[in-house]
């Protein structure tokens, strides 16, 4: 368990874990700009959804489905500087009739928040992956 700054200030420290937060977008066409700009949108949406700065990153794991091949996600988490932050991106499980063209995330970040409080990002067509924690 790692503490909050505000300790040494004389304010209760609030307690921090390592929590996941998913998120998902699906991408119109297979395009590099597109793929990068969808990324970024990914990746902020949920900082911000989660009161996230980049210094309270862990990792992100990446994936993408097979049809996506212009560029690795992780290039778009670069040009938002997460220069410090390990990425590591993979080709999602090609399923027989799986929703196409989507980047998938798995950040691990730390946080005050109880993992109920975790808001995970499902933006455009990905809201359908999962209806019951998109926002």
């Amino acid at each position: 368990m790692v503490l909050d700054a505000s300790a040494a200030a004389g304010a209760a420290p609030a307690a921090r874990s390592v929590r996941a937060v998913r998120g998902a977008v699906q991408l119109d066409a297979d395009e590099r700009e597109h793929l990068l700009a969808s990324t970024r949108e990914l990746v902020t949406g949920v900082l911000e959804a989660n009161g996230l700065s980049t210094d309270d990153l862990v990792s992100i794991m990446f994936t993408c489905t097979p049809d996506l091949t212009s560029e690795f996600p992780a290039v778009a988490a670069r040009e938002l500087g997460l220069g410090d932050v390990p990425l590591m991106c993979a080709v999602e499980v090609d399923v027989v009739g799986a929703m196409p063209r989507v980047v998938r995330l798995m950040a691990l970040a730390e946080t005050a928040l109880a993992r109920s409080e975790v808001q995970h990002v499902y933006l455009r067509g990905a809201v359908a992956l999962r209806r019951d924690i998109a926002q």
